[in-house]
């Protein structure tokens, strides 16, 4: 990813929004009024992709309205209903698992994170620790929630993410919230078994290596890297994608409709189904990306289009905030409040 540098004038600027046919993450290389030079290109190979890339130079008005998503929260339901300019969607693959170190088939075997693990998920939580998060989304399965309830600690809005327990209306009567300054400092998490991993079938606890040498290893990679092949009695990832997918465009994508910020935390197989969705991939395409554990995915969303900014750098790093207005200004704003 391209290092970027960021100076203090970001008041005066409007920032590119990119172009959604584009895999590639994007790093400001100049800063001057009213005009930005960036790079725009593909990933790197280990990522899932590789390409060439190419500079384009944009020039921009002032006159983008901008919601400032740090005070967006405070405004009555009537505004919170109000569609945003632009939202941010936040893609995190859960950390290590125990069963990622012993390297066997996970799948939808509820299986927690290793130390390793948990340190990958306190590191995306730096990477994300100043892009606004509104709601949660997880899988049911606690990997993928540990990873989400970690990252969300190191996250300088200092915002509670709370499972919402919607299940019965028992769980729902016991798990309120009394007191609306609470409500406006929480964060609601959704877990859903949509988002689960790829059911693996019979493969499911087996040891990967003695998997292929039992079953040969041309049959075993099939069963893992082709779309519309399962494993015995499990799923393909076109199966996967079929719930994953649904799932997103039924209840995720209406609320970055809406104005929302989300964040997801699942798994690599169903975060690689909806990237296929978002990115527009062939079920060629899709089966040669990978997904680092506990590395964070940002997408634009904008006038119905999303439009990927690759992964962020750390908190460190302020230009890699600035990918947008919004993002910039709500980096600025906290700033302000910390001091």
């Amino acid at each position: 990813m391209a290092v970027a540098t960021f100076r203090p004038n970001v008041g005066a600027l409007r920032f590119s929004e990119g172009s959604s046919s584009s895999h590639g993450g994007a790093g400001f290389s100049a800063f001057a009024p009213n005009k930005i030079s960036f790079k725009v290109g593909f990933m790197r190979k280990e990522d899932g992709y590789s390409g060439q890339r190419k500079s384009i130079m944009v020039t921009m008005s002032s006159q983008t309205p901008v919601i400032d998503p740090v005070s967006h929260s405070s405004q009555n339901s009537s505004d919170s209903k109000k569609k945003s300019n632009e939202t941010a969607l936040i893609l995190i693959r859960h950390g290590e698992s125990l069963w990622n170190e012993k390297n066997l088939f996970t799948g939808c075997v509820d299986v927690p994170l290793t130390k390793k693990g948990v340190e990958e998920a306190i590191e995306a939580g730096k990477r994300i620790s100043n892009i606004p998060v509104d709601m949660i989304y997880t899988s049911a399965l606690i990997r993928a929630q540990m990873t989400a309830m970690l990252a969300m600690t190191q996250h300088r809005r200092k915002k509670v993410p709370i499972i919402i327990h919607n299940e019965s209306e028992q769980a729902k009567t016991w798990s309120q919230i009394f007191s609306e300054d609470t409500k406006k400092q929480s964060i609601p998490v959704i877990a859903a078994w949509q988002l689960n991993e790829r059911m693996y079938g019979e493969l499911q606890g087996l040891n990967k290596q003695e998997t292929a040498e039992r079953f040969g290893k041309e049959q075993v990679h099939e069963w893992r890297r082709s779309y519309d092949v399962p494993p015995p009695n499990g799923e393909s990832l076109e199966m996967c994608a079929e719930r994953a997918v649904a799932y997103f465009k039924e209840n995720i994508e209406p609320q970055l409709h809406s104005g929302k910020n989300i964040m997801i935390a699942a798994h690599g197989n169903s975060l690689r189904s909806i990237i296929m969705y978002l990115d527009k991939l062939t079920s060629q395409e899709v089966i040669s990306l990978e997904l680092s554990t506990g590395i964070p995915m940002l997408y634009i969303f904008k006038e119905g289009k999303f439009i990927r900014r690759g992964s962020p750098v750390g908190p460190t790093e302020a230009g890699v905030y600035a990918y947008t207005r919004n993002l910039a200004l709500y980096r600025q704003k906290l700033d302000t409040m910390a001091h």
